[in-house]
């Protein structure tokens, strides 16, 4: 996804759409593309929404279906990008689409949708989250920034302070804070949440258990025959902030807990936020050692064919929530927006 502001974003996509359809070329190109989305919620009320980029309302999700259904695309699981990334390109460009975090709304509003549409599709799944261990500390931040006209916590052991009065001085400690923890080595990061949370009188377990899902719901989600079930490490830590021996683990033991509790394989990977700075290199080598036949980031581009994209540092269109537009959402399914699929996107290093 362009890194542009998304109403500038949304407006070189339109553009992109109109100005010479330059997509059109390329929607031929490669095998086909991996969504990436994470919330599918009502519209919610209120200026200060600095997760919105995450979410999508139950009727873009409808009408996004509906319109890959219009383009030709074929949906499919993640057993057949595998495939499809190794053979020769076929008549249809395929379309998988994937859903990272564990959220109710899966079970509320993603598996009825999709249910009803006959779409297969995945779910990765951080097993600390319906163990309750989990802590879902960006929603917690959310609520603390959204309720509160200033801020101080410590910082690099010294106590800082934020002054936010307005939406825009809100958003800009939202970013700065979000950041700053999802940085930070795991005991770093409960203790910056937990100083936070005990500050400003946030229950942060509460806030976890409402939004995820619990095993019962994995279980029933997990019953639909279009769902299929991946890894996406225990504590869902930025693989970045941890030493190598515990980043494997991290990836065995989610794999481990994942199988045990559905009693299936779990060959599929989501690397923990996917982007550049939280996974390395090393860590594409580690998911295909940990027995993952795949591994998804959130690097952006499109899968291309006949073995030319690493199987486990796959391309993912992370969706801008922000964004409504399916003009928009058809420029970035081209590939049109991307740097040529050859070479595979990989992390930095």
């Amino acid at each position: 996804m362009p890194s542009d502001h998304p109403l500038l974003t949304g407006l070189k996509l339109e553009l992109g759409y109109f100005s010479g359809r330059a997509w059109q070329r390329r929607e031929t190109g490669g095998a086909g593309v991996i969504l990436r989305f994470e919330r599918v919620v009502p519209r919610r009320r209120g200026r200060f929404q600095p997760l919105k980029e995450s979410e999508i309302t139950p009727r873009f999700l409808d009408r996004t279906i509906r319109a890959l259904k219009r383009w030709k695309y074929e949906f499919v699981a993640m057993d057949e990008v595998c495939r499809r990334a190794v053979i020769l390109p076929q008549p249809r460009r395929f379309v998988c689409l994937t859903f990272d975090g564990g959220y109710k709304d899966l079970i509320c509003a993603v598996n009825p949708i999709l249910s009803r549409h006959g779409v297969p599709f995945t779910v990765y799944v951080p097993t600390a989250f319906p163990d309750g261990v989990g802590h879902a500390w960006w929603l917690a931040l959310e609520k603390i920034v959204a309720k509160e006209d200033r801020l101080r916590l410590m910082i690099d052991r010294s106590e800082r302070h934020f002054s936010m009065r307005s939406i825009a001085e809100k958003n800009e400690a939202y970013e700065f804070l979000s950041g700053w923890l999802r940085r930070l080595p795991p005991a770093e990061l409960a203790a910056g949440i937990n100083d936070l949370c005990g500050r400003y009188s946030v229950d942060l377990a509460a806030l976890t258990r409402e939004a995820m899902m619990d095993w019962s719901d994995f279980a029933n989600l997990a019953a639909n025959p279009l769902v299929t079930i991946g890894g996406a490490t225990v504590n869902n830590f930025a693989l970045s902030t941890l030493k190598d021996a515990i980043a494997l683990r991290e990836m065995t033991m989610g794999k481990a807990v994942a199988e045990t509790a559905f009693h299936r394989e779990v060959r599929h990977f989501a690397f923990p936020f996917g982007d550049r700075d939280s996974f390395r290199r090393a860590h594409v080598v580690m998911a295909k050692e940990a027995g993952f036949s795949s591994a998804v980031s959130t690097i952006a581009g499109i899968v291309d064919t006949a073995g030319r994209t690493n199987l486990h540092a796959l391309p993912r269109i992370d969706w801008d929530g922000r964004l409504t537009s399916l003009r928009a959402m058809r420029v970035l399914l081209s590939g049109a927006t991307f740097a040529p699929v050859r070479p595979t996107p990989k992390p930095e290093i």
